[in-house]
């Protein structure tokens, strides 16, 4: 098994790497899926969070309602640690039940996730692969794709750790300035440097 980080900030277009990484074989092990796993309603996981943020985080439906959560502990650090402190642990163990299905072949899977740099997940991976974009492109993204204002998208971005910084750990660097185009040939690339590196278990 050939493991592979994949990791970004917010709108620099990870997902899209993601999704052509997995059209030409790659397992993807998305962090986002995950963490929903890890706090789906009936688990320990959901239950910790509702003790710790109070039922007004429950939708009507018993689901979690995770807009809630998020603009709770967006602006508030010691919220955001508690949170982190109930999902990362169920996070990881789904993460690695994830990989036990792969470890015994010649499989190449990328792990998709924001936060592998500020973790220091990335120091257990055969690959990282940082997708980076301009900041007034992530900012136009986020204003079109997602209905943020401006500045919300500019509070988003400068809450992350700086692209610049992901990218002096990184092994490949993919640059997004939002053209598919220019993107397409960095991803096959990728794609022959990873066939390469792949080694069997």
């Amino acid at each position: 098994m050939l493991l592979v980080g994949l990791t970004g900030g917010i709108g620099s277009g990870k997902s899209t790497v993601s999704r052509m990484l997995a059209q030409r074989g790659a397992v993807v092990v998305d962090a986002d899926d995950l963490a929903r796993r890890a706090v789906e309603p009936g688990t320990p996981g959901f239950q910790k969070v509702v003790e710790a943020f109070g039922s007004e985080v429950v939708k009507p439906d018993g689901s979690l309602d995770r807009e809630a959560v998020a603009a709770n502990v967006f602006v508030d650090p010691d919220s955001r640690k508690r949170l982190e402190s109930i999902t990362h642990p169920e996070v990881f163990r789904l993460y690695q039940e994830e990989l036990d299905g792969y470890r015994d072949t010649d499989s190449i899977v990328v792990f998709d996730a924001p936060l592998i740099v500020e973790t220091g997940a990335h120091a257990g991976l055969d690959v990282l692969v940082v997708v980076s974009a301009p900041v007034e492109e992530q900012v136009r993204r986020l204003v079109a794709d997602r209905g943020m204002t401006e500045q919300a998208a500019r509070d988003r971005i400068a809450s992350q750790l700086p692209l610049e910084e992901k990218e002096k750990v990184a092994t490949v660097v993919i640059r997004n300035d939002g053209r598919i185009g220019d993107l397409e040939p960095q991803v096959d690339a990728l794609w022959g440097l990873l066939e390469e590196r792949r080694r069997p278990s």
